[in-house]
């Protein structure tokens, strides 16, 4: 998955501020442009960022209609996990 990974995800966060170029994208991180921009095309093969290009700089902007998608399905596992924390507490503080 795509947003398994932290540096993804944080890019992500980052481009939620707007278009970025993939060395705006890479500054925060110790690693290079390049891979950075591997990060870039796997959120772009899932369809979470579009990617623009003028000349030889690439712009990087997120694809909200994506998003929504995954942001869905997560709304759907974390009801699911918390419910499994508050039966978990509950079985806890019976013990104590």
């Amino acid at each position: 998955m795509a947003l398994a990974d932290a540096t993804r995800r944080q890019l992500v966060h980052m481009l939620a501020e707007g278009e970025k170029t993939i060395s705006e994208l890479s500054d925060p991180f110790q690693m290079s442009m390049a891979a950075v921009s591997k990060h870039v095309k796997v959120l772009e093969r899932a369809g979470l960022v579009k990617r623009r290009v003028e000349g030889r700089t690439h712009y990087v902007k997120l694809a909200p209609e994506q998003l929504t998608g995954a942001l869905d399905w997560i709304s759907v596992y974390r009801y699911f996990w918390q419910q499994r924390m508050d039966g978990l507490d509950q079985v806890l503080s019976k013990k104590k």
